[in-house]
């Protein structure tokens, strides 16, 4: 679903209570959803003591985890579930707005929305408050939204490190006790058959693009095909032909004018040297108000379809394009890959599963009041960066490695 919503912002507050909480917890609800939906059967914690500690220690703890599925939330209610506490959470706006089922759901587990593309004082005021005084853990994704990628780290938002400094200088006159940023890094292993899942996705991708199956023949350019198909798909429908640079640079032409037609039309100033995601923000931020105040049926039409090209700029902007380009591949790219050529075509991914996730807690980063020297790299966004950049760089050699050759052969005797 897209992030922009079409009614009005309302600030949702977190429940506050714990019997709602642990009676979730008590009947293993979370893990029966996470294996049904998105395929997570089995975990593993590492370094857990360091979080458990800082909890008995009575410091004010901001888990900072990278943020690579849709089902990284829940899979922190385990380590949560070890260390026996319950957990608040910073929940984008949209995902309050898809049901009211969810919407109950997510906030009765600790969550509290934030609007993303706009200034959010009341949200923020709520992560501080929950921070100086200590009341539970908070989980604030510093990436700011679910990238596809679990091996790399993309840039931080500077408000993970607004809110420690906040939260620190507020509870240094409550009672003197400590914030500090904690880095999760979460790794995502897959447990089954590969080459059958690739098959099956592979299938049904070229089915969607009415092509004959072809099964038998390599793998590795089945695929690439595909992404060619894709990606010429969105250039004739946006751009009214297909490109005819080299495919490595078609990705950023792409999301580049895509980004542009959509500035050009609500007359915003259009900087390439802007990075992607950062143009994209500003662009969610003026379609929500636009489509949530206009009374114009014409007008909210052109807003949601500007919503769609947004929506894709940031998918294609995460797609990893150049993974294939090399004969021994991680299972982790390969899934990433064909996930990431379904939501563009299907609408979604499948969730294939089975998957183990390990969620690895780094050192704590003690938050000072002090404020960042203005201009200069904020030291404490550098430093969390580097833990967990430093961290999925050591959970990446987890993944299993294949030889596209080797599930070709498998996928022809299948």
């Amino acid at each position: 679903m897209s992030v922009v919503v079409e009614k009005e912002y309302r600030f949702i507050p977190p429940h506050r209570g714990s019997l709602i909480p642990s009676l979730i917890q008590r009947f293993r609800l979370v893990d029966l959803y996470l294996a049904r939906k998105y395929g997570v059967v089995e975990h593993e914690c590492r370094n857990l003591h360091r979080f458990m500690q800082a909890c008995q220690e009575g410091k004010s703890i901001l888990l900072a985890p990278n943020h690579c599925r849709y089902s990284d939330p829940l899979v922190l209610g385990w380590p949560a579930r070890h260390a026996k506490t319950h957990l608040f959470a910073m929940a984008s706006w949209h995902l309050f707005s898809a049901s009211r089922f969810q919407a109950y759901a997510i906030q009765k587990m600790g969550a509290f929305s934030i609007l993303r593309e706009g200034i959010d004082r009341q949200s923020l005021e709520m992560a501080i408050d929950i921070l100086g005084r200590a009341e539970r853990p908070l989980i604030l994704f510093p990436e700011g939204a679910t990238t596809r990628s679990n091996d790399r780290l993309y840039p931080l938002l500077d408000g993970v490190a607004f809110i420690a400094r906040s939260a620190a200088k507020r509870r240094a006159k409550h009672d003197s006790g400590s914030v500090v940023i904690q880095p999760v890094a979460i790794k995502y292993l897959y447990r089954g058959d590969i080459a059958t899942w690739v098959a099956n996705a592979m299938g049904r991708l070229e089915k969607e693009l009415g092509w004959r199956p072809t099964k038998g023949q390599c793998l590795s350019s089945r695929v690439k095909r595909i992404i060619i198909a894709v990606f010429a798909m969105c250039e004739v429908r946006y751009l009214g032909r297909p490109a005819t640079r080299s495919f490595h640079f078609r990705k950023d032409d792409l999301v580049r004018t895509l980004l542009d037609q959509a500035e050009s039309r609500y007359g915003l100033s259009s900087k390439e040297e802007i990075e992607p995601l950062t143009r994209i923000r500003k662009l969610r931020s003026t379609l929500s108000t636009t489509l949530s105040s206009s009374s114009s049926l014409k007008e909210r039409e052109v807003g949601r379809h500007y919503a769609d090209i947004t929506d894709l700029a940031q998918r294609l902007h995460y797609f990893p394009h150049r993974c294939l380009d090399k004969s021994l591949i991680s299972e982790t790219e390969i899934l990433e890959a064909l996930e990431g050529l379904q939501e563009i075509l299907l609408g979604r991914p499948d969730f294939p599963g089975p998957f183990k996730v390990i969620i690895d807690f780094g050192e704590p980063i003690p938050a000072t009041p002090d404020r960042c020297p203005r201009g200069d790299a904020d030291p404490l966004l550098s430093q969390l960066a580097q833990s967990l950049s430093s961290m999925l760089g050591k959970l990446a050699c987890e993944s299993r490695f294949v030889d596209l050759k080797t599930i070709d052969r498998l996928d022809r005797h299948k």
